[in-house]
């Protein structure tokens, strides 16, 4: 029987993972279909204009073109909780509404710019083009515009187990799936400078929202990379 959920990207890609991580929350079922990244086929196109990734067809909505498809990933989390609100991945408390997608924000766009574009990209699609990683450009991410994000994410955690009151959100999720990003190339920040935020993506690396995603991009990146990079300054 096919899945009614159907998600079109790649799982390297920290939104998807994202999303991925909601839909297993959820407990819902889904397939997934590699889209190239480099190469997006006019299809993905047409259902994604901004190039973004991934996206996802309801098919109990549509199963052809744009009908039944939402594209980017905060886009797609918001729907998938309002149709599946259990178990809910977003604080029913207003404020605490408010800082979980403040903290989504910070982790798709300042996290992922510094970590997505400034280490993995470098790295990663560097080696899946059979090409010499641009490790200087790693280094100098790794090494002095990713401590600022950390000290920032260190501060708001407090201690604590999740960054938004006493359970798992949305802000969880993202801020995990992006420290995993860089984890999986170079593995995680120091500890004894963020204990803190190191604690918890262990934790999160455990949790089974993540489970699929992670064993997926195990494989995919275990033919590139044999071991992790050093990125010492």
């Amino acid at each position: 029987m096919t899945a009614e959920i159907i998600l079109y990207g790649s799982p390297l890609s920290p939104f998807q993972r994202k999303v991925e991580a909601v839909l297993a929350s959820k407990d819902l079922d889904y397939e997934s279909e590699a889209v190239a990244v480099m190469a997006m086929p006019d299809w993905f196109k047409e259902i994604s204009p901004l190039g973004r990734i991934p996206a996802l067809r309801d098919t109990s909505i549509g199963s052809e073109g744009t009908a039944g498809t939402i594209t980017d990933s905060s886009a797609i989390c918001g729907y998938l909780e309002k149709k599946y609100p259990n178990p809910a991945i977003y604080p029913a408390d207003s404020f605490h509404y408010g800082r979980a997608l403040w903290l989504e924000e910070y982790a798709d766009t300042g996290m992922a710019m510094a970590g997505g574009l400034g280490l993995f990209r470098p790295i990663a699609f560097k080696l899946f083009q059979g090409k010499e990683p641009d490790l200087e450009t790693a280094r100098i991410t790794w090494n002095e515009k990713l401590p600022p994000l950390y000290d920032y994410l260190e501060k708001q955690l407090d201690g604590g187990q999740y960054f938004v009151g006493s359970a798992f959100s949305i802000a969880d999720i993202s801020i995990a799936c992006q420290l995993m990003q860089t984890d999986m190339l170079v593995g995680p920040p120091d500890s004894a400078k963020w204990p803190g935020l190191v604690a918890f993506l262990e934790a999160m690396k455990a949790h089974a929202a993540f489970t699929r995603n992670l064993t997926v991009c195990g494989k995919m990146l275990a033919k590139i990379l044999p071991e992790k990079f050093d990125l010492s300054a």
